[in-house]
């Protein structure tokens, strides 16, 4: 009998151990911090797309490490900070996490490798996980290749000049005072 794997609560040992694998996609409103991130109603979020990977690694004269691989991706309407439009960004996540006993051992293995260290559980929610890196990937900047409006380009605003031209109200008090005829 084939035991049913639940994402938002992974027992990571048996799913490293045994080499597991899950993918799933959702629609963007299951991932409600994500879903903040969607500019405007005018564009279509895609699906939000993902698989897990868990692997063990063999080291010799210790126990095996145990890895998770996550794969992640979306299109995600933001607002362009070129014209202010809306925007679909391809949004995707690729990441490794080695999974250690205790916090001492990862904050102990933090500084030594480049992926990034987390404590194993039994009871592991991958599903937020998925999430958060998902938000870490977000554009800092989404543009269009090409806006589709053409954006004004002059610095010149007729309402400035107008009331460039206008007299200092400053200077008309200072001539009364130095024109006694007033």
């Amino acid at each position: 009998m084939e035991k049913k794997l639940d994402p938002q609560h992974l027992d990571v040992v048996a799913f490293a151990r045994d080499g597991l694998r899950l993918q799933g996609e959702g629609v963007l409103a299951d991932w409600p911090r994500l879903a903040e991130e969607q500019y405007g109603d005018t564009l279509t979020a895609g699906q939000v797309q993902w698989q897990l990977q868990g692997r063990a690694v063999a080291q010799s004269g210790g126990p095996d490490q145990l890895w998770l691989d996550l794969k992640a991706s979306l299109m995600l309407p933001m607002q362009c900070q070129r014209c202010l439009n809306p925007v679909l960004e391809s949004v995707q996540a690729e990441r490794s996490f080695l999974f250690v006993a205790d916090e001492a051992a990862a904050q102990a293995l933090d500084d030594e490798v480049e992926d990034d260290v987390l404590v194993i559980s039994r009871d592991f929610d991958a599903l937020a996980l998925i999430e958060d890196e998902l938000i870490l990937s977000l554009p800092l900047v989404p543009l269009h290749e090409v806006c589709p409006e053409t954006l004004p380009m002059s610095v010149a605003d007729p309402a400035f000049e107008a009331a460039a031209e206008r007299p200092n109200p400053f200077g008309v008090l200072a001539s009364l005072k130095t024109d006694p005829d007033r």
